[in-house]
């Protein structure tokens, strides 16, 4: 649940998520039983400290973040003034179970509240609110708290990158690499990614292995699922943890002073993870009615065939794209065992790499990765799965979704590319003035801005690292009844592209666009922190990046003409569509 902080009286939402064949009147029995607890029962001051130390956490991290203090700001400014994120924080830190449960008593009323379902109450009995307080004298004599460390004007350049970043091992298991630098709030960012398995040992493993993933975060051997949250909250730190069948990763937001015990906790919840019967059940059902939700949407049917035409692999295969029913099949069947079983065989450290960017102590960083994950080794050696190139058979699909107003095209084509062949500069720059440069592409141009057929659209191109597989795809969002009118249009770019190419003054401004937009990229450390976490694995710097921005640099019309005509075929492309097309045929005159 949530409440929305607005200029004008406002809401409280509560939302739950129930499986077709459950009973939504017990779920929703348990939900108001649960809020109408708060106004009869007064909550603990543990309860309350715990919400206040969440929500102060996110406060914290929002702002260390420069990306999103504009946005947030807008937000106060639209309620009445800036300072008003100041004194909701402020406030925040005050509020007393006691005063949790006035509000619970007043606004929390079975007569003020809006139940939606297939039969909503017609008749609520409202709740008189009172009238907006007067701003300006709430926060007219409002001062600050101290303010938060700057952080210093980081370079993003490759070269700068390069030359801050200290490189090593321990042993032959866990490689690092590390950029320390002056952050706002002294955030530091880090990204860690386990390699394991091969493909015989994977073979009939992936169900297994998204669950083991799922649960590193439900509770170690020392602390409880809500035990663990609780320490993130006092750690000020944010994780994001999960695996599939060849590895698993971690994100980690945190401050300086904090970073050793964080990294600390990290390796609690990878080695020491408990699998509690409790949380497997409540992910089960979770994905089931994830999976139930999205079969019907068109997005979700049109990027699963898709993929499922773009690869060839094996049922077996870790890499198989599963359909809606073999998902629900493979997580009904799926045993807590399993899933255990798959994490006792497959994780540890003995191909793993980290990359830590932002305010710490390299010193104290060092120190907590080597105790934490020096000696953890994985049982079943680490061989990367490999792809050969496939050509799917080209197709032009139309999958029915009845009732939904919104309808999804893809069209996509898979070339035989990896990221250092001599096309594939050429092709980046072109598929980014061609869909991939949002709003100032072609694609963009004319099937959303011109002809206004689309809400969305766009194309992206990604090539592997090391094997010769890439992939061109371009998407776009639309009223089925504009489907004839989209493909055509999106059929003419296509061929206007391949035909007559890029101008020169296009070509310069792509340019333009593109290293910019790989400054911003670099200047944003959770995706610096990113970059060079795989980089490790790749054996690569960021030398790297400024041959081919050096490379797309270079490059004239010609080049990137010819690159393109070489490359995109309608006539090898695979087309899928999805949107209740039937209708629009029916209502056709």
């Amino acid at each position: 649940g949530w409440a929305a902080g607005l200029r004008e009286p406002g809401f409280a939402y509560f939302s739950a998520d129930v499986l077709k064949e459950k009973s939504l009147a017990e779920a929703e029995a348990a939900m108001l039983s649960t809020i109408d607890e708060l106004r009869e029962d007064l909550p603990n001051a543990e309860e309350v400290e715990r919400a206040k130390n969440r929500l102060m956490k996110n406060f914290n991290l929002f702002f260390r973040n420069s990306d999103r203090v504009g946005l947030s700001m807008s937000g106060y400014l639209a309620q009445g003034d800036w300072r008003l994120a100041f004194l909701y924080r402020d406030r925040l830190e005050q509020v007393t179970p006691e005063q949790v449960q006035a509000v619970a008593k007043r606004y929390f009323k079975p007569s003020n509240r809006t139940v939606g379902r297939f039969l909503p109450d017609a008749n609520p009995d409202r709740v008189e609110v009172p009238d907006v307080p007067d701003i300006e004298a709430m926060v007219r004599d409002y001062k600050g708290k101290e303010t938060i460390a700057e952080g210093e004007a980081f370079d993003p350049s490759c070269e700068n990158i390069e030359n801050r970043t200290s490189r090593g091992e321990f042993g032959s298991t866990l490689e690092y690499a590390l950029l320390p630098k002056e952050t706002r709030g002294d955030a530091v960012v880090a990204r860690l990614s386990l390699r394991f398995g091969n493909l015989e040992s994977l073979k009939g493993q992936q169900m297994a292995a998204r669950f083991a993933g799922m649960m590193l975060d439900k509770g170690t051997e020392n602390l409880s699922r809500q035990e663990l949250e609780d320490k993130l909250d006092e750690l000020k730190a944010r994780i994001r943890i999960g695996g599939g069948a060849s590895g698993a990763y971690v994100s980690i937001e945190t401050e300086r002073d904090m970073l050793p015990e964080v990294i600390s906790l990290v390796g609690e919840m990878l080695q020491k993870s408990t699998f509690p019967e409790e949380e497997f059940e409540k992910i089960r059902q979770e994905e089931l009615a994830s999976i139930e939700e999205q079969r019907s949407e068109p997005n979700a049917i049109a990027y699963t065939e898709m993929q499922r035409r773009l690869n060839a692999y094996d049922e077996d295969d870790p890499r198989y794209t599963m359909t809606p029913d073999e998902e629900i099949a493979a997580i009904k069947s799926l045993t807590l065992e399993e899933v255990k079983a798959f994490y006792e065989k497959f994780y540890g450290a003995s191909d793993a790499t980290i990359a830590i960017v932002g305010d710490f102590d390299k010193g104290q960083a060092e120190t907590a990765l080597n105790d934490n994950f020096k000696a953890w080794e994985s049982p079943s050696p680490y061989q990367r799965l490999s792809d050969e190139f496939y050509q799917p058979e080209p197709a032009s699909v139309e999958l029915e979704t009845p009732d939904k107003a919104n309808a999804m095209f893809l069209a996509a084509q898979n070339l035989k590319m990896n990221v250092d062949h001599p096309d594939y500069p050429a092709m980046m720059l072109g598929n980014f003035m061609l869909g991939g440069g949002f709003l100032n592409s072609r694609l963009a141009t004319r099937i959303r801005q011109k002809e206004g057929l689309s809400y969305g659209v766009g194309s992206f191109f990604s090539a592997d690292d090391r094997d010769e597989t890439a992939t061109w795809q371009t998407y776009a969002i639309y009223a089925p009844e504009n489907a004839e009118a989209l493909e055509k249009a999106f059929r003419e770019e296509i061929e206007k592209a391949c035909k007559e190419g890029f101008t020169a003054e296009e070509v310069k401004a792509a340019k333009s666009g593109w290293l910019q937009s790989q400054q911003v990229r670099r200047a944003q450390d959770n995706s610096l922190s990113g970059a060079l976490n795989s980089y490790l694995d790749l054996d690569r710097t960021m030398k790297w990046d400024a041959e081919l921005e050096s490379k797309i640099d270079a490059l004239t019309p010609e080049q990137i003409n010819a690159v393109m005509a070489k490359y995109l075929d309608l006539n090898k492309m695979v087309i899928v569509k999805a949107g209740d097309f039937a209708k629009v045929r029916e209502t056709r005159p």
